[in-house]
């Protein structure tokens, strides 16, 4: 598998040596260069994924690259270098298109968590891009794919709660598509021609967390050495969305909610109270009423960020979208891998619809590139699909084909959301379909039962 590349643009050798020899220990294929000139042939020809670029360049400036990069199809990721006491700077080329940015002098594990980030973010890029299409062709809204009632629902509440500023909560199952939502609700509020601005929770440590939210001024923490401004102020006037809020520590907790209350925060270290105007839109895989009850989550903090819930489906309670998706996926793929592919045969597709996919679009997209690289004709066919489609045991999810890449949380619930859906549909065909004796014969009321047949979706 090809390195991941990053290319470091700066005139001054040492700069670029010490940096080079820091990201190059974490398996990364890196190029440099010393001026804006050297740095577009560099990216013509090598096409590197994440730029570091240092903002005092001779010749052309650093904000002038960064515009010519911005303007190129596909263009990398560009952290922006900068000198301590420039974050205005900084935030000018964040709105111009930069992923962050890093001043100098820098720690290592600083600079080692932004290109980490960066590439998570790259990797977030591509499987969104991957659900692009026409909205009339095959239907959806924006980037999300479908025309199941369960995703309609979504849509429906996104047109709703755009246009208002009210916090949203979205949750769902990893793989899901929170992201691609959190997206389509700022592209319809007020603030869309504002900053939106994506924090994961799960992937900064608890000890960074903080001044990633809220800044730190210089000396505030060993390796603070200077002021650093947090999402919060990068976000003012526009959103900022906090993906897996449930990861989050009681301590920032508590912090985050006087932000939502006041609009005020400081940054660590420092005694100045900022002010900010903040949409905030959260999302989590946990349950969080869950959560609560375990001391993990503050209830206060909850209904906060909770005014609208918004909850995204599983790809196993849409699967009238499994044909889209496969579609869309397949265009993309032989695209990818210079492959002729018109379709797929219907033999294929019932195996994807009949399959109930514990890792949601995400193991849809990696079983069908496998299929588009391994098909011999223009139409994929069953023996192109993985083994694991192939037998009837698959399509219920047992302990011996879970997707273990799921977090405990989602792999319990898969888990039980198939024991009762099969317990309660055996109940059923025992007492020939007549719900109120299978309600007797499960010890349950007859309203509870068909609450659950209806969340199950058992026919």
């Amino acid at each position: 598998m090809q390195k991941p590349s990053i290319l470091i643009v700066d005139d001054e050798k040492a700069a670029r040596y010490g940096m080079k020899k820091i990201l190059q220990k974490d398996n990364y294929t890196v190029y440099e260069a010393k001026d804006g000139a050297d740095a577009l042939q560099i990216i013509k020809t090598q096409h590197p994924e994440l730029i570091f670029l240092d903002i005092n360049m001779p010749q052309l400036d650093g904000m002038k690259i960064l515009e010519m990069i911005s303007a190129i199809k596909n263009p990398p990721l560009v952290v922006i270098v900068t000198a301590y006491g420039s974050e205005k700077i900084a935030v000018e080329a964040m709105k111009k298109g930069a992923y962050d940015y890093i001043a100098k002098p820098y720690e290592i594990d600083e600079l080692r968590i932004i290109a980490k980030n960066a590439f998570e973010r790259l990797a977030l890029q591509e499987e969104n891009a991957r659900l692009r299409l026409e909205i009339g062709r095959l239907g959806g809204m924006g980037e999300i794919i479908g025309q199941s009632e369960a995703i309609k629902d979504v849509f429906d509440r996104i047109e709703k709660v755009g246009t208002t500023d009210v916090t949203v909560l979205i949750q769902g199952e990893s793989g899901s598509g929170k992201e691609l939502v959190a997206r389509e609700i700022h592209k319809r509020s007020k603030r869309k021609n504002e900053p939106l601005i994506i924090m994961n929770c799960a992937a900064v440590p608890e000890t960074l967390i903080e001044s990633e939210l809220f800044g730190h001024e210089k000396g505030a923490f060993t390796g603070a050495t200077e002021r650093r401004l947090g999402k919060f102020e990068l976000a003012n006037k526009g959103t900022i969305f906090l993906d897996e809020i449930g990861d989050m520590s009681l301590s920032t907790q508590s912090k985050l909610l006087r932000v939502l209350q006041e609009q005020k925060f400081e940054r660590l270290g420092g005694a100045e109270t900022l002010t900010v105007d903040v949409r905030i839109i959260s999302a989590t895989h946990r349950d969080l009423e869950e959560e609560i009850e375990e001391g993990r989550f503050r209830e206060d903090l909850y209904y906060r960020i909770k005014v609208v819930n918004i909850n995204i489906p599983s790809l196993r309670h849409r699967k009238e979208d499994i044909p889209l998706l496969a579609n869309r996926f397949i265009q993309h793929f032989s695209e990818k891998h210079q492959k002729r592919l018109l379709s797929i045969s219907n033999e294929a597709m019932k195996y994807l619809v009949s399959y109930n996919w514990p890792g949601n679009v995400r193991q849809l997209k990696n079983f069908i590139e496998s299929a588009v690289v391994l098909a011999n004709s223009e139409i994929i066919n069953t023996s192109d699909l993985p083994e694991e489609l192939k037998h009837p045991e698959n399509n219920t999810v047992t302990l011996k084909n879970l997707d273990y890449n799921l977090s405990f949380r989602d792999a319990k619930k898969i888990l039980i959301e198939n024991f009762e859906r099969d317990f309660i549909t055996k109940k059923l065909e025992e007492c020939g379909g007549n719900v109120s004796r299978a309600a007797e014969s499960l010890d349950m009321h007859r309203q509870n039962l068909q609450q659950k047949i209806r969340e199950l979706r058992i026919k």
